[in-house]
């Protein structure tokens, strides 16, 4: 009986594991997949705000109030190919000509009520 004890107790090494290459093919295409659903996504997006763009600059016209990425207000004068002009101060007829890219919203599409319209 002592004998049987002493076949029981003994340490039996693990068997030999094999690396499992299922696990490393895994990671790789998760982050490709990855990369990919990201590099699709910000395209798609970049896409749909050059088409606002484009609406918006197709929209503008002479009279429209907008405004400018440096915070400029003014009213258009007129519309050339890449530029618009801008009268910025009625006392002095005070003229500023800038790029239509530099123009951030025309603020004539907001309604009268909107958050930002004039309340400063």
């Amino acid at each position: 009986m002592g004998e049987m004890i002493f076949v029981l107790a003994q340490d039996v090494p693990p068997p030999a594991r094999q690396p499992d290459a299922g696990n490393w093919l895994l990671f790789p295409a998760l982050l490709f997949a990855m990369l990919t659903f990201m590099f699709l996504t910000s395209r798609s997006q970049k896409k749909r705000e050059q088409r606002e763009r484009e609406a918006l600059f197709s929209r503008m016209g002479k009279n429209d109030r907008v405004l400018t990425v440096g915070g400029i207000i003014g009213t258009i004068v007129s519309v050339k190919d890449n530029e618009v002009v801008l009268k910025v101060d009625e006392s002095t007829n005070t003229k500023m000509t800038f790029l239509k890219s530099a123009i951030q919203r025309v603020l004539s599409d907001e309604p009268a009520g909107a958050p930002d319209a004039g309340k400063r």
